[in-house]
């Protein structure tokens, strides 16, 4: 140790500084390289020279001034667009005839660098293997180095990581998988959720994901809202801590080579929306305010401006009566620069919500229509214009460089105003070291990702999310192997690990069921639309029936999935035992019924106790229903 600090001690005092030195795995794999003075760079534009934003020495500032300088308005406004793109199963990048998935109907990422200039990309499905995604981000950060400039390519992901009923998290595939955000939120535990956020950033590193399109911090104060699962609940204060965490792990203190960047969203909070319609739709109705509350749903937010979050989402909505104008969050220029650029002073990047500008043609007789609500007359080009003005800085889900180059060649938008997103973009991936190192060691996704330990983490938090809403007799936890048990909704062979199953609630000792938040299609032909859960969250007569039967005949252990607050009374007054998950397998909710494990849940927001009682809240107050039939915090232990 002493001959160590000797060392140290006589490096630190003979005044040289330390340079940085490309790192060995892109020096492996790069094909554009430049030796000088001993030391060898990547020679981006294929030039022979260094050039001073292929200096890894170089200061950001200056390295962003000289890549400007040498963009064309195409390459410019090509940085500005995140579309969504196809990952082939066997990591190869051109488009397949036969390729399945969200993101089959787009181009292959491949053809957008080559036709469009882009560099931001936003995957969805990819392959079972997460090495396969490896080998894809790989095989196309190479792509994209044959380019003019040799712009290193940005990959966005929704989140990934979690035992997830809904449409809005993608397949793990391999990942780690842990409770939902609510879950999270309901364990109540900011070291959790910086050790969630810190595997999620290393698995995400190992296949070269480097945006995170989450985390999701929206309060849940609508509880019809289809979107709930993805935040930390309805409590502003909660939130503001759980992003705190979250943010620190993912991104750490500064952003650079070992961060993720959050796109944390949906500014200035998505979540008070008339009867819980999402404005991803026509169908919705307008984010309203009848409680005066919306400087509420900005604390979550604020916490995260001081964890310094790299990007931010506007959400769909039109923030109804709140601002000069009635337009979505992107178009709304009193949103994006007077409250968030000027007012909290923030100079990320802002990316709009996926589809603002083009109708999705779904079938022969099914539009999507672009989400440009109150400026639907607006032609694309226009509703371009309005976003860029409006002070955001890229278009989620779009691929429509061309309409940018058109306004500038027109002259109805300054070029200047185009390198000012521009500098914020690039400034992102600079941080991020992507011009110096954008490759990853496909030989070591499987030592990373989906690592035991990360595994029995991720499993834990399931459980210890399970929140105990009632224990008639202390009726739980359950002995194991000594009953015989009818279930619902659960995997027999799991279930025969602890108990004898029966096929009828008759041959039974008692029965456990699993159920979810009811939902109810909305009317609309869009499929997409009708895959959200809307609608009321009680169950209907037919099938409440059904259940409140079985209860009578015998003993029932009740687990409701959380992605909304359910309405439940009947069924919790039937029920010996109920308890609420918030995403968790069989196998985790079994270890907690039958004694294994803890159930240290507690709700992140309330049941209501009525439909009736739902309808007449205030859609952005908190804990507002008339007699909760359990309240915000709730939660009993065995």
């Amino acid at each position: 140790m002493l001959t160590v600090a000797l060392i140290l001690g006589g490096c630190q005092g003979s005044g040289e500084s330390t340079k940085k030195s490309i790192p060995s795995i892109a020096l492996e794999k790069t094909k554009v390289k430049l030796e000088l003075d001993g030391q060898i760079f990547r020679d981006l534009n294929k030039n022979g020279e260094l050039d001073v934003y292929e200096d890894i020495n170089a200061p950001i500032e200056d390295r962003i001034d000289d890549l400007i300088s040498q963009m064309t308005i195409e390459e410019k406004a090509g940085t500005m667009f995140m579309p969504g793109v196809p990952v082939n199963e066997d990591g190869s990048l051109e488009k397949k005839a036969d390729a399945t998935g969200p993101g089959a109907r787009y181009p292959a990422a491949i053809d957008n660098i080559d036709k469009g200039k882009l560099n931001h990309f936003n995957v969805w499905s990819i392959p079972p293997d997460p090495s396969l995604m490896a080998v894809w981000y790989n095989s196309l950060q190479s792509h994209a180095e044959a380019s003019r400039l040799g712009i290193p390519v940005t990959i966005a992901s929704d989140p990934r990581h979690h035992f997830s009923n809904t449409i809005f998290s993608m397949a793990a595939n391999g990942f780690t998988q842990f409770c939902e955000t609510p879950g999270l939120a309901a364990i109540g535990n900011d070291s959790l959720v910086e050790q969630f956020a810190d595997i999620v950033r290393k698995e995400y590193l190992a296949v070269g994901i480097r945006v995170a399109l989450h985390p999701q911090i929206d309060l849940a104060t609508e509880p019809r809202w289809a979107r709930i699962s993805g935040t930390f609940g309805e409590d502003a204060n909660l939130t503001a801590r759980m992003v705190t965490a979250y943010l620190k792990g993912m991104q750490g203190e500064t952003l650079d080579e070992n961060s993720v960047a959050c796109m944390t969203k949906h500014f200035p909070g998505g979540g008070p929306q008339k009867e819980g319609l999402d404005p991803h739709f026509a169908i919705q109705k307008g984010q309203i305010y009848p409680g005066d509350n919306f400087d509420y749903h900005l604390i979550p937010f604020e916490a995260a401006f001081k964890m310094n979050t790299a990007s931010i989402m506007p959400y769909y909505g039109v923030p109804t009566d709140q601002t000069d104008e009635e337009v979505a969050m992107a178009y709304n220029k009193m949103i994006i620069t007077d409250l968030l650029r000027k007012k909290y002073n923030y100079d990320g990047v802002v990316c709009t919500d996926w589809g603002l500008i083009t109708d999705v043609q779904m079938g022969p007789d099914i539009t999507w229509p672009a989400r440009a609500w109150g400026v639907e007359e607006l032609s694309p080009s226009e509703r371009v214009l309005k976003i860029i003005q409006a002070g955001c800085d890229q278009f989620g889900g779009e691929n429509r460089p061309e309409l940018v180059v058109e306004l500038v060649a027109n002259g109805e938008l300054d070029e200047a105003r185009i390198d000012e997103s521009l500098r914020r973009l690039l400034r992102q991936k600079f941080q991020l070291g992507l011009f110096d190192n954008p490759f990853v060691d496909e030989t070591k996704v499987s030592e990373i990702v989906g690592r035991e330990d990360y595994r029995a983490i991720g499993n834990a938090s399931q459980q210890k999310a399970i929140t105990l809403l009632k224990n008639k007799d202390s009726f739980l936890p359950l002995e194991s192997n000594t009953s015989k048990v009818y279930i619902e909704g659960m995997d027999s062979t799991v279930v025969a690990q602890y108990a004898r199953v029966v096929p009828t609630p008759e041959e039974a000792d008692l029965a456990i069921i699993r159920l979810n938040t009811p939902w109810y299609p909305a009317e609309t032909k869009n499929p997409f639309a009708r895959s959200f859960h809307h609608g009321d969250l009680d169950f209907k007569q037919e099938e409440k029936t059904r259940l409140l039967e079985i209860m009578d005949k015998v003993p029932t252990v009740v687990d409701i999935y959380l992605d909304r607050p359910a309405v439940i009374p009947q069924i919790s007054e039937a029920s010996r035992a109920l308890i609420a998950d918030f995403g968790s397998s069989d196998k985790n909710v079994c270890e907690v019924l039958f004694g294994n494990a803890e159930p240290k849940g507690k709700l992140p927001f309330e049941l209501p106790s009525s439909m009736e009682a739902v309808e007449n809240q205030l859609t952005d107050v908190p804990y507002d229903s008339e007699n909760p039939l359990y309240t915000f915090g709730f939660g009993l232990e065995y």
